[in-house]
């Protein structure tokens, strides 16, 4: 059964993949032709300075933009959604029947939610994703691990938050519970924010030996755009796999609840 469990995780994944491409095709990639537009706009006025410039397509890959925006996204956004789901689907199986009594189709969403606040929106907070243009290229290895460190101590957090709570419910009630551990976790994340280095790269304004701006700094409407289509696909992403999942978990369940999770 938990075989049959991984499965729909990865269908409901693979389902929340497409949708989540969908949305980031029309939110996320004009933002990324803009920030593209800018980088190539400072790289030109770079190269009439004489300082020499790079533009986008240098780090393509050899690839055109309409194969990154559409085959390379779609692929990207594809393969994490199916990791996602299973990864989902396993926790899913682990906390079923263990977290007091709660339908599977509740389940689904709750924990939905909770990978989205802990695996993307905690860690969006400290490190935001970022459009082409706006990081240097020598810092993509810090920031990299700097952010893969936020996401795993911020999911680390949640599940000692959710076993605070189970722990605290029998002195302090159910609701009273939550909201401690609810606490403990703003806390200790705001601990670990404050502990963590800050990368703010940002790119101001091209400014000549004279003062005269020849080229204006990474236009903020961009990276507002940028950002927020970029959480609203995370967004789209979880709520698609906790609904899909609940709604092909619930048959599943339905038919031999009793045999599988008596033990």
């Amino acid at each position: 059964m938990e075989k049959q469990i991984i499965g729909r995780g990865l269908l409901a994944g693979a389902a929340a993949g497409v949708l989540a491409f969908g949305f980031a095709r029309l939110f996320v990639e004009p933002q990324i032709d803009r920030a593209i537009a800018y980088e190539d706009g400072v790289g030109a006025a770079h190269e009439a300075m004489g300082h020499g410039g790079h533009t986008h397509g240098e780090a393509g890959g050899g690839f055109s933009r309409a194969i990154q925006a559409n085959i390379g996204m779609g692929l990207g956004v594809l393969l994490f959604s199916i990791a996602i789901g299973a990864l989902f689907a396993v926790v899913f199986a682990v906390a079923y029947g263990r977290v007091g009594d709660i339908s599977a189709r509740l389940l689904s969403v709750v924990i939905a939610g909770g990978m989205l606040l802990s695996l993307y929106v905690v860690p969006f907070l400290k490190y935001p994703a970022s459009p082409p243009a706006l990081s240097l290229d020598e810092t993509i290895r810090q920031r990299t691990l700097l952010y893969l460190l936020m996401v795993v101590l911020s999911a680390a957090l949640l599940i000692g938050a959710v076993v605070l709570g189970r722990r605290l419910a029998g002195r302090l009630g159910g609701w009273n519970a939550a909201l401690a551990a609810a606490g403990a976790y703003v806390v200790a994340v705001a601990v670990v924010m404050l502990a963590l280095p800050t990368v703010d790269e940002t790119p101001g304004p091209l400014v000549a030996d004279d003062g005269t701006i020849l080229y204006g700094g990474f236009p903020a409407d961009v990276l507002y755009d940028f950002r927020l289509a970029s959480l609203g696909t995370q967004a789209v992403l979880y709520a698609a796999l906790g609904l899909v999942f609940a709604a092909l978990v619930s048959r599943v369940l339905g038919e031999r609840k009793q045999d599988v999770w008596s033990s």
